[in-house]
């Protein structure tokens, strides 16, 4: 019996180490710094594309300027417990024209919570 609980204990450690290799947080590149920033592999990615557009709708909801979403045009990731999100923006204001802003979101998906961090105009 103690032989069967010790396989069982060897192989849920196999199981949460094969698990781990294969995270996000493994994956991302982000030279070798656990929770540090790196590229966001494909910005056009739908999922991408949508936050970025969830932040552009969030910040107009606090600033009432009519902004538009254009599109996310470059980013960062950082795995944390969920995953932040630096983004560059661009967006068309009430006249027409097209500015790049610069918007951190915070993204825990396994508990629907969406936040923003911050969202100005790019310099």
């Amino acid at each position: 019996m103690r032989t069967c609980s010790l396989l069982l204990v060897a192989i849920a450690a196999a199981a949460v180490l094969a698990a781990a290799a294969t995270s996000p947080a493994a994956t991302a590149k982000n030279d070798g710094l656990v929770g540090g920033w790196g590229a966001i592999p494909d910005v056009e990615d739908a999922h991408v594309q949508e936050i970025g557009a969830w932040a552009v709708a969030e910040h107009v909801k606090r600033a009432n300027d009519g902004l538009r979403f254009g599109r996310v045009a470059s980013g960062e990731q950082q795995v944390v417990s969920g995953m932040n999100y630096r983004l560059d923006i661009v967006a068309v204001n009430l006249a027409g024209q097209n500015a790049t802003y610069n918007a951190v979101v915070y993204e825990q998906i396994w508990t629907n919570t969406r936040k923003l961090r911050s969202f100005d105009r790019a310099k």
